[in-house]
């Protein structure tokens, strides 16, 4: 995948799910408060396309523009809404450091396959878009400080027999993902005879995954998470254990660009000030599990039972203390 998920030592340890790749985003905002009451990832993203771009003013900065790449079709980190505007984690990350920076952030939405080219032609200045750092793009781009870390998952029915842990049942069955990301990378390597089915775009893969045009997919936690959650995904599951591989999302810049240590004061900077936090409680806040509701549950009835129990033992006293006092000679 792209690569990221932990949080709060590539980001946080109060991050709440584990997850992702890189990827890149634009979205039309006004100033950095509109922007942090965007509402979360939508289920219907549209595909980036090349020349999308948008800008964020704030209110004070140095007239200084930072332009910014990233997919704009990697939910729930960067997505483009029904309406051409981007969205999603990154994209709040992007805009939160141009507001720390007091930069204008100019948010371009570029296809996966382009977008180190894209960076290193000049078409703008950092990628955020869940990109996971490796020797191997390490050559190519310089990586600031992470900003998330990832685990992989793989999703198939959840009625299929389908064990990953077993060798013989990823070889026998065809497995989606998407090309060029740090899940088809390791899974390559890890199962190179088996039937892997590579796609554009994250989107295509689980299209055809909820087409049974595929029998499973690996793919980036939070990713699979989103999916799962939607109509399409409703009949799949998570199978197997998640497979942490010391993935880490990172900015890339070109190298030897100041940038690098701009953007990593930046990023310290909203970790330290909470909203780095706000952030990521927006997209990745872990709902109440049932067991923590069971647990409120049974301690209020409890609470209730002690309350009532309370209530008959004054009810019962102030009887016998009638009856004494009824039983009392008159003087």
């Amino acid at each position: 995948m792209k690569n990221h998920f932990d949080q709060h030592n590539a980001v946080t340890n109060a991050s709440v799910i584990n997850g992702i790749k890189a990827r890149r985003f634009s979205v039309p905002l006004v100033t950095m408060a509109a922007l942090l009451t965007l509402a979360g990832c939508s289920n219907g993203q549209d595909d980036a396309s090349d020349d999308a771009t948008q800008v964020t003013a704030e209110a004070e900065t140095t007239g200084e523009v930072l332009r910014i790449g990233t997919e704009g079709a990697y939910a729930p980190f960067n997505y483009t809404n029904a309406d051409g505007t981007l969205g999603g984690f990154d994209v709040d990350i992007a805009n939160a450091l141009c507001a720390d920076m007091k930069m204008t952030c100019e948010i371009t939405a570029q296809d996966w396959d382009g977008i180190i080219p894209g960076l290193k032609a000049g078409k703008y200045d950092a990628i955020v878009a869940a990109m996971s750092v490796t020797p191997e793009r390490e050559q190519q781009v310089s990586f600031t400080e992470p900003y998330f870390s990832n685990t992989l998952v793989f999703l198939a029915k959840k009625d299929s027999s389908f064990d990953p842990s077993n060798s013989s049942d990823i070889n026998a069955n065809s497995i989606a993902a998407q090309r060029s990301t740090i899940s088809s990378q390791w899974f390559e390597k890890a199962y190179p005879d088996a039937d892997m089915k590579l796609y554009d775009t994250l989107s295509n893969a689980f299209l055809d995954l909820g087409s049974n045009r595929v029998d499973a997919m690996v793919s980036d936690k939070l990713p699979a998470l989103e999916w799962l959650g939607s109509t399409s995904g409703s009949q799949y599951g998570l199978k197997g254990e998640e497979i942490d591989i010391n993935d880490n999302f990172a900015i890339a810049v070109r190298p030897g660009d100041e940038l690098q240590a701009k953007i990593n004061q930046a990023l310290a900077n909203i970790k330290a000030n909470g909203t780095y936090d706000d952030i990521n409680n927006k997209y990745f806040a872990v709902p109440e599990t049932s067991a923590t509701i069971a647990t409120e549950t049974e301690t209020e009835t409890e609470t209730e039972t002690e309350t009532e129990t309370e209530t008959e033992t004054e009810t019962e006293t102030e009887t016998e203390t009638e009856t004494d006092t009824v039983a009392e000679p008159a003087e």
